[in-house]
């Protein structure tokens, strides 16, 4: 694959199915230390703009369990802080590090960032594109569902970067990828999902229920507005029970639970949410091998 990960879009279908391999294998044989030493003597620069839970801990976690070292730099630790270029910061990383992990409020910076590194570049999360959780998701899905050809997801809420990303990597892996928003917050045309604006259109028989909050860091500012369009877009126990017999709930945290989502479908039997969350770790350990190994 490309020295990049930024949206998803860089991978082949056999790309895509190979890592998946991979991190099932890894996580199978975490407790054996499988792939422990696959990137010995390798570092990694792992760069957090935004307060972080998952996206920090399971890429530090992964990065040292595959025996590299992980940096992790606070975008005010840095001279970009300062006024330094994102280019020159690009061109200093590279001397420093084998790969750069990154986490932005912009998705620019992060494309420019990776256009002047020589060194590979992960999209940790930008407000545009998540595609290390969908990795992740596609992860659960094929835990859970066996063959990911042929499974339906339905996503319900804001159109944003994690039901984009989602929309990308799920139709690449042949998922069907059904996405329910209200006006204004919908989806664009062209990544391969059906778009509706029925959360009920979009749940029939879906193998998968999936949901996001309603208001991110930085919507804080609208967030009334928010919650009253996204309010018909809950995912509870009358919104499940449209969904196949066998259908997990999806979430890719950190929740509000009783907003987006009732407790008994976070905390319930059909949630498959906290292995979404571990399923970060795995998915992320077999990225990484994917570009440095």
């Amino acid at each position: 694959m490309k020295g990049r990960f930024l949206t998803g879009e860089e991978l082949s279908g056999d790309d895509l199915a190979r890592l998946l391999e991979r991190a099932a294998e890894l996580k199978r044989g975490r407790d054996r230390s499988e792939g422990r030493e696959s990137l010995a003597g390798r570092s990694v620069a792992l760069i957090f703009e935004k307060p972080s839970t998952r996206t920090r801990i399971s890429f530090e976690v992964g990065v040292a369990e595959l025996g590299a070292t992980p940096l992790v730099l606070r975008g005010e630790e840095l001279q970009l802080a300062r006024g330094e270029s994102i280019a020159d910061t690009a061109r200093i990383l590279s001397r420093y590090v084998h790969a750069i992990a990154i986490r932005s409020g912009s998705h620019t910076i992060v494309s420019e960032l990776s256009e002047y590194a020589s060194v590979p570049v992960i999209n940790a999360l930008t407000p545009s594109h998540h595609p290390c959780q969908a990795l992740a998701d596609l992860l659960t899905l094929r835990e859970r569902f066996g063959e990911l050809a042929g499974v339906s997801v339905a996503y319900v809420g804001d159109g944003n970067n994690v039901a984009r990303s989602l929309a990308i990597l799920g139709t690449l892996a042949g998922v069907e990828v059904r996405i329910a928003s209200p006006p204004g917050y919908q989806l664009e045309q062209g990544h391969g999902a059906r778009l509706t604006d029925d959360p009920l259109d979009a749940v029939q028989g879906a193998d998968a229920v999936y949901t996001d909050v309603w208001v991110s860091m930085g919507d804080e500012g609208e967030a009334e507005r928010r919650v009253a369009a996204l309010t018909p877009y809950k995912v509870d126990a009358a919104l499940l029970s449209h969904a196949a017999g066998r259908a997990i709930v999806l979430h890719c945290l950190p929740a509000h639970p009783g907003e987006e989502i009732t407790e008994e479908m976070l905390y319930g039997e059909r949630s498959a949410v906290w292995d979404q969350a571990e399923n970060r770790l795995h998915a992320q350990k077999a990225l990484l091998e994917a570009l440095l190994a």
